[in-house]
């Protein structure tokens, strides 16, 4: 008896305990926060309310996938992870080996106390950018000269489905930066030198997150519930673009009328249009850096600006407050936080972040008001779009990655941004567009067929790739060869010597030259030359045939010694997979329509100059492009 009578006390001490664990979770059985039919606040406040330091302090912690695993999800309480330029769980990985991935790391967020699930992000910048097969969109600088922000619009969702293809719901786009001065290594990422299209082109975000329901409060997230849209992220805040020089991460120069007239505008049609996150920008402000600018981040974005979602750092941003970087770490935590920042992309050594704030928490050097901002604004992200209720990703979205229909939409978009400079030596006289049928043509260039060379930087890579076996995609050779008659001979020679293109006999030559990809700092050139290679193709075969040249690059670079030369000059800037839209247009299946959303300069010496600037002097002005008619007669 005595025996019986101790094994009931001993279950009711663990019942009892049980409970006791059940409480501090959740007050019983029912939790509110769990509960989608309470309000957003009340379940906010709810969790809130129930979070450790060490909790509130794991969301606030972003972690790179290599570094994650369900067990580190579990014991940190981390609260997202990401994936860098380039960082994959396999080369070539599948949807479906991708949704595994982030599923597993989900559910170790999910065993823990209170089962907050964590948020996935990756830089989809201009399509699903790391993923092997996934649609490559045209970098921002040529949707920018389409100046069709529906269109813009129509991509946004288009990448939102892909990324939701591989179980992501969250992407570290659009960059909204003005680009300034093309020496920036970051040119491409931008849509125009003008805020006024940057500002157009923010029509991205109803795309990538879905639109806004009518009379909703202005500064508040919206991410469309369900698993067609993703959160997104306006970057870099703020004036990124317009550093000395074009230097990248660097000191933008400029007063506050200035930095709130050309940099600042797109940040306000963003959060109008319910934008979850904004990413803080490496660079400084007349020698503050923006990832310790309180009166900017605090004081101006989410005061005056109003704006309630989260604000997350760059990589590694906060050791980069210091020079040189992560000098005095703790003192990097201290002015991170301070100034704002709601998420830190940390992203590998995530224990001395942890472990650095919670001391200073601790210690009253950070107060803990500012640790619940953040957790509240991280919190109403994840709430609002629905990750509570639907955490783990299924597979039912795969065969939406590289899609037929999103491939004619890229397609489509390469037709539309590409940008005619010169057409013939007179209006009477234009050699585009070009006949299908003719005996013999040359197609020569270094980037004529090389689909990483046309994709650019962030493709695959962080900072892109040669050659033709990276991903899926139609190289403009492959899409010459598809356009012509098949009576017309096409000769592909990727240097050829004048004396061969002399003795050849071609009709005409389309020479495709342009920039190696890169991304960020290694983009930086303070000549923006061609390559050798690309200058002599062009002198050789131009300087013996009739022909076109087509230039695949982030931004505008020296053409001047070249124009007279060539008879007639387009703008392709970086097309992306789809290189057939570039023959649609050549060979006038499709019309001439792109605008340059950037001034392209004579010299180097010049820059910046853009437009409305007095020493306005430009080879081609803002706003050029020569159009031509779809022609029947092809």
């Amino acid at each position: 008896m005595a025996r019986v009578l101790l094994l009931v006390l001993c279950l009711c001490i663990a019942a009892a305990a049980a409970t006791g664990t059940a409480e501090a979770a959740g007050g019983g059985g029912y939790l509110k926060y769990k509960d989608p039919k309470q309000p957003l606040n009340t379940r906010i406040k709810d969790l809130l309310g129930r979070m450790t330091l060490e909790e509130k302090i794991g969301q606030m912690t972003q972690i790179e996938r290599s570094v994650a695993s369900a067990e580190v999800m579990n014991k940190y309480y981390i609260g997202s992870v990401l994936s860098g330029g380039g960082s994959v769980p396999s080369k070539q990985a599948s949807a479906e080996t991708w949704v595994a991935m982030v599923n597993d790391f989900q559910k170790g967020s999910l065993s823990t106390r209170l089962g907050i699930p964590m948020i996935y992000g990756i830089d989809a910048v201009h399509g699903h950018n790391n993923v092997y097969k996934a649609t490559i969109f045209p970098h921002n600088v040529g949707l920018g000269a389409t100046r069709d922000p529906e269109l813009v619009k129509k991509i946004g969702a288009a990448t939102a489905l892909e990324v939701r293809a591989t179980g992501i719901p969250y992407v570290f786009a659009p960059c909204i930066a003005v680009c300034r001065d093309p020496r920036w290594g970051r040119c491409y990422e931008s849509y125009s030198e003008n805020h006024k299209i940057v500002q157009a082109m923010t029509q991205i975000i109803p795309g990538l997150q879905g639109d806004m329901p009518p009379n909703s409060r202005k500064g508040v997230p919206f991410v469309a519930p369900g698993n067609k849209k993703v959160a997104a992220c306006a970057k870099h805040y703020v004036g990124d673009g317009g550093t000395t020089e074009g230097i990248n991460e660097n000191n933008t120069v400029i007063d506050r009328h200035g930095l709130l007239s050309i940099h600042m505008p797109a940040y306000y049609n963003s959060i109008i249009e319910g934008v979850a996150t904004i990413m803080v920008s490496y660079s400084s402000w007349n020698g503050v850096k923006m990832h310790a600018n309180r009166d900017m981040v605090t004081g101006f974005l989410k005061n005056t600006l109003r704006f309630r979602g989260f604000v997350i750092s760059d990589w590694e941003g906060i050791d980069r407050i210091t020079s040189p970087p992560h000098a005095n770490y703790s003192y990097s935590i201290t002015a991170g936080i301070n100034a704002g920042i709601d998420m830190i992309m940390v992203p590998n050594n995530y224990t001395e972040f942890i472990d650095g704030l919670t001391f200073q928490v601790k210690n009253k050097i950070i107060p803990m008001s500012r640790i619940d901002d953040a957790v509240r604004r991280i919190l109403r992200v994840k709430f609002t779009m629905g990750l509570f209720e639907n955490p783990l990703a299924d597979l039912s979205l795969v065969n939406q990655l590289g899609s037929q229909e999103h491939r004619d939409l890229a397609r489509e978009a390469v037709r539309r941004s590409l940008v005619l400079l010169k057409n013939g030596e007179s209006a009477d006289k234009p050699l585009l567009p070009l006949p299908k049928k003719t005996s013999k043509i040359l197609v020569a260039g270094s980037h004529a067929d090389n689909l990483g060379y046309q994709c650019g930087g962030w493709t695959i890579e962080w900072q892109g790739m040669s050659g033709n076996n990276l991903t899926h995609g139609t190289t403009i050779l492959t899409g010459i060869k598809n356009t012509v008659d098949p009576e017309t001979k096409v000769v592909y020679k990727e240097n050829p010597d004048a004396e061969y293109v002399k003795s050849n006999d071609f009709s005409y030559a389309i020479v495709v030259v342009g920039e190696p990809p890169y991304a960020e700092t290694f983009g930086d050139s303070l000549n923006l030359t061609l390559p050798d290679a690309g200058l002599k193709t062009i002198t050789n075969v131009c300087g013996a045939v009739k022909c076109v040249v087509v230039i695949v690059s982030g931004r505008p670079v020296v053409m001047q010694p070249y124009v007279s030369l060539l008879d007639a000059l387009v703008a392709a800037w970086l097309p992306g997979c789809e290189g057939q839209g570039v023959a649609d247009v050549l060979f006038g299946d499709y019309g001439f329509t792109g605008k340059l959303s950037r001034t392209w300069f004579k010299t180097v010496d010049q820059l910046p100059m853009n437009v409305g600037d007095p020493h306005y002097d430009p080879l081609f002005p803002f706003g050029f492009g020569l159009t031509t008619a779809p022609t029947k007669a092809n």
